[in-house]
């Protein structure tokens, strides 16, 4: 049983969240999950990630990782082979598949590597050092020349 959930209370109070809401509201109504290719998540540090697949069955030529606007593709296809009746019974799954992660911003795909029949793909956060949090200096009364504020030296020659 699924339940939705109003997000208009967070986006009233909210500025620049629109693409989170409107992705929880996209994955509240979809009803069929598909859990194939099983994989995790793991947090290696505090901006490093890994996702792994386990895609047996598969050949590293076989898949293809496409990162494109805060969007990570795996998707796997097999050549048809003709089994001609050599096998009993298959419970190996080599459907073809293809699974989509969500990425937040600034983070970037860092590599892939096979091992084993498992594809573990490689995940950093790299904020831009100017959209990183910088200490502002505030002039007290005394030290200001005038009441204006001005832009510091550099600043002012740009403009």
């Amino acid at each position: 049983m699924r339940t939705s959930f109003d997000f208009t209370p967070y986006r009233r109070s909210t500025v620049g969240f629109d693409r989170l809401f409107d992705l929880l509201e996209t994955n509240a109504r979809v009803e069929t999950v598909d859990s194939y290719p099983p994989f995790d998540i793991e947090r290696e540090s505090e901006d490093s990630y890994q996702i792994t697949l386990a895609v047996a069955g598969f050949r590293p030529e076989d898949i293809d990782i496409v990162a494109q606007d805060n969007q990570l593709t795996v998707s796997g296809r097999r050549p048809d082979e003709r089994d001609e009746g050599r096998f009993v019974h298959r419970g190996i799954a080599t459907r073809a598949f293809e699974r989509r992660f969500q990425l937040a911003d600034f983070v970037q795909v860092q590599g892939a590597r096979f091992d084993n029949g498992l594809l573990r793909i490689a995940l950093r956060r790299e904020v831009p050092e100017a959209m990183k949090p910088r200490r502002i200096e505030i002039a007290s009364a005394s030290t200001a020349a005038n009441d204006r504020i001005e832009a510091p030296v550099a600043d002012r020659n740009a403009a």
